[in-house]
C-alpha cells in the first residue's frame, strides 16, 4: 500500500497573523446592494461581456512540465517557493470567498454588479485552485475548508472595499506581467513553469481591476470630493508599503528569478501609480526623493520588530525594545503621507 507523504496545511501554525498577512475581507452587503450604478451602467455591462466571455477558461491547464520532479531543489529553494505559494493562494481564496459573498448578497437587488462579482469569483477559484495544485508538487496543499471556517475577517465599508481592491487587482497585473516579461527575457531564470502561465492571469487580475474603476465612477463622490483625494493617497499609499515590506522581507525569492526586489517594487510602484493616475484624482509622487528614503526606514523598522521578536526575552522587555522601531514606522508613515501629491486633473463628470 502507497504512503502519501503530502502535509495538510491548515495554517493554525504556518505563519502569525500581521499587518502584512493575507486578510479576509467582509463588508456591508446591503449598502452594496443599493448602489446606483445608473450612471456608468454600459462600461459596466461592457466588462461583465467580457467575463461572460471567459478568455481564460481553458488557459490554467497543467501540462507535461509539471510531470518533473521538484526534488532538485535545494530546501532553502523549496521553502521559498512553498510561502510564494502559499501566501498568494490564501490571497486569491480570500479574494474568491469576499466575491462570492458579495455576488450572493447582491443577486436580487443589483443583478448587474452580483453577475459582475461571481465571474471574480470563478477567477479567484480558479487562481486559488491552479496555485493548491502547485504546492502538491511540493508535498503540501493548503486545507482551504479550514481558511473558511477560521480565519478572522476584517470589515471594510464598500467604499474601502472599491479602493482597496481596485489597487490590489491592478499591482497584481504589473507585478505578474514584470516578472512573465522578465522570465520571457531570461527562460534560464524560470525554474518552475507556473511563470508561464502569468500573462493570461495578469489579464485576469487588469480586468477585475477595471470593473471596480467603473463601478468607482458611477459613484461621484469616490472620486470627486477633498475626502476621495485623502482616500486616494492612503489606500495608494498602505498597498505601496505593503509590498515594499512583503518583498524585501522575501528578497531570496526574487532573486532566484534573476529580480533586483527594490528594482522589481519600484517599478511596479511607478506602473500601479500610473494606471491609478486614469482613475483617482490624486496619485503619490514616487519620483519625490524622500519617497523611497521614508520606505527604506520603514523597511528598517521592520526587520527590527522582526529581530526583537525572534530574540528569546520575555514579551516585557521585547515590548519596551521594540518601541524606538514602531516610533521610527509610524513616523516614517506621517512623513509618507504628507508628502505633496500630484494632482491628475482627472475629475469624472457623469450625472
Amino acid at each position: 500500500m502507497a504512503i502519501s507523504t503530502k502535509k495538510i496545511i491548515d495554517t493554525k501554525g504556518t505563519f502569525k497573523e500581521n499587518l502584512l498577512t493575507p486578510r479576509f475581507y467582509t463588508t456591508n452587503f446591503k449598502e452594496m446592494s443599493e448602489l446606483d450604478i445608473s450612471s456608468n451602467r454600459e462600461e459596466i455591462e461592457a466588462i461583465v461581456e467580457e467575463f461572460r466571455i471567459d478568455y481564460n477558461r481553458d488557459h490554467f491547464i497543467r501540462d507535461k512540465e509539471f510531470l518533473t520532479s521538484w526534488d532538485f531543489f535545494d530546501e532553502k529553494t523549496r521553502d521559498i517557493f512553498i510561502e510564494f505559494l502559499e501566501r498568494s493562494c490564501t490571497a486569491e481564496f480570500s479574494g474568491f470567498l469576499l466575491y462570492k459573498e458579495i455576488s450572493r448578497n447582491l443577486k436580487k437587488e443589483n443583478p448587474l454588479l452580483a453577475e459582475g462579482f461571481s465571474y471574480m469569483s470563478r477567477d479567484e477559484a480558479r487562481h486559488a485552485g491552479f496555485l493548491n495544485k502547485a504546492m502538491s508538487d511540493f508535498n503540501i496543499s493548503l486545507d482551504l475548508g479550514f481558511l473558511t471556517k477560521t480565519r478572522k475577517y476584517t470589515f471594510f465599508a464598500p467604499k474601502f472595499i472599491f479602493y482597496a481592491t481596485y489597487l490590489s487587482e491592478k499591482i497584481g497585473y504589473w507585478r505578474y506581467i514584470t516578472i512573465y516579461r522578465h522570465l520571457e527575457k531570461n527562460p534560464n531564470f524560470r525554474v518552475y513553469p507556473l511563470f508561464r502561465f502569468f500573462e493570461s492571469w495578469c489579464q485576469d487580475e487588469n480586468r477585475h481591476g477595471d470593473f471596480f474603476a467603473a463601478i468607482m465612477k458611477s459613484q461621484k463622490p469616490l472620486l470627486n470630493t477633498y475626502e476621495s483625494k485623502l482616500w486616494s493617497k492612503f489606500f495608494l499609499l498602505s498597498v505601496f508599503v505593503t509590498m515594499y515590506l512583503n518583498d524585501l522581507q522575501r528578497k531570496d525569492f526574487y532573486s532566484t528569478l534573476g529580480l533586483d526586489t527594490k528594482q522589481f517594487d519600484k517599478h511596479v510602484i511607478r506602473k500601479t501609480n500610473q494606471s491609478a493616475k486614469t482613475l483617482f484624482p490624486v496619485i503619490l509622487d514616487t519620483e519625490n526623493p524622500q519617497f523611497y528614503e521614508l520606505l527604506d526606514l520603514c523597511v528598517v523598522a521592520n526587520e527590527n520588530l522582526i529581530r526583537i521578536e525572534k530574540e528569546e526575552h520575555s514579551q516585557f522587555s521585547k515590548f519596551f525594545a521594540k518601541i524606538p522601531f514602531y516610533f521610527l514606522m509610524i513616523s516614517s508613515l506621517f512623513k509618507l503621507f504628507f508628502l505633496p501629491a500630484i494632482e491628475t486633473k482627472y475629475i469624472w463628470t457623469l450625472a
